[in-house]
């Protein structure tokens, strides 16, 4: 069958059609994506502003036709942090509701982790043994840590590259002292968590997904996307340290021209590698490689899992 995944982010609202059916990998059919930066469309009291609320309509009634061009027999619709914390969440999901159709489900942050864990297990196999998975979003930092399909532990942490720039690196550059203010703060907040992880013991594979840390490996010398999902991609702290102060002193416009680097997402680059440089450095962790899956496949591979077989 072929399935919709729409994923209402932080920074984009993405559509992913997949052709699948339970016990099969799922295939890639088409993806439509919006950058709709729904983490920087707040106002002071932390709810989604009038224009960004159009703007998210706008946004899924264009997938929705896009789904249905493609032939999607389910729609499978979510929103993570944006929405989940939006101090007008619930009319916001009512209004996209009465407009659309479309009722998206508010996935919590423990479950991002769970979800995004269950996708790097499925790509890497019981042979990973015990896995560490990180992943940067828009509006969070997700973590999770096991043995089997489920994690052991799993946390999310409000470190978003979205959130932290649009709230704590206001200029262009950023200021060095919001820098060095914002890394101190990132590295408290993984630094309380880190204790839930270690009684576990090493982990044996450490994996990483999101764009922020796919565009940190590519800058570290991966290679480019075009190359396919089969292609092993690395990132070395010790890379990452070195990009960090660099990311740091330069305009949004120079960092958007760097390889790997979107227009959109070079904003927000500098406060995805603070967190990430943190989260490696604190969790000990040298090399992580890059998981092509992560919450969108997640979602659809907990659905197949809940169909019964043909």
């Amino acid at each position: 069958m072929r399935l919709g995944v729409l994923d209402v982010g932080s920074n984009t609202v993405h559509l992913l059609v997949v052709d699948a059916h339970p016990g099969a990998r799922p295939l890639p059919a088409h993806s439509h994506k919006t950058d709709l930066r729904l983490a920087q469309l707040l106002d002071e009291a932390g709810a989604i502003t009038p224009d960004g609320v159009e703007r998210l309509v706008d946004s899924v009634r264009e997938a929705l036709a896009a789904a249905e061009d493609k032939g999607v027999e389910e729609l499978l619709p979510f929103a993570t942090s944006a929405v989940r914390e939006a101090a007008n969440g619930d009319e916001v999901l009512a209004r996209v509701h009465e407009e659309t159709g479309v009722a998206l489900r508010v996935i919590s942050g423990e479950d991002e982790a769970r979800l995004t864990f269950l996708a790097a297990r499925r790509w890497y196999g019981w042979s990973a043994g015990r896995l560490l998975v990180l992943d940067i979003g828009g509006g969070s930092l997700e973590i999770a840590y096991g043995t089997d399909e489920e994690p052991d532990v799993s946390v999310s942490l409000p470190l978003g590259a979205g959130r932290l720039t649009a709230g704590r690196l206001p200029g262009d550059p950023p200021d060095a002292e919001d820098v060095r203010a914002l890394r101190k703060d990132v590295r408290t907040q993984i630094a309380r968590v880190v204790g839930e992880f270690s009684r576990f013991g090493a982990p044996d594979h450490v994996v990483a997904t999101s764009k922020t840390f796919k565009q940190l490996a590519r800058l570290a010398g991966a290679a480019r996307s075009a190359e396919g999902l089969y292609v092993q991609r690395e990132l070395k702290r010790k890379s990452l340290e070195e990009w960090v102060p660099r990311l740091a002193a330069m305009p949004a416009a120079e960092r958007a021209l760097l390889p790997g680097v979107s227009e959109g997402r070079a904003a927000q680059l500098p406060a995805g590698a603070l967190v990430a440089e943190a989260a490696m450095d604190l969790f000990g962790v040298e090399t992580l490689e890059i998981c092509p899956w992560a919450l969108r496949e997640g979602v659809i591979l907990r659905h197949l899992d809940h169909m019964p077989a043909q």
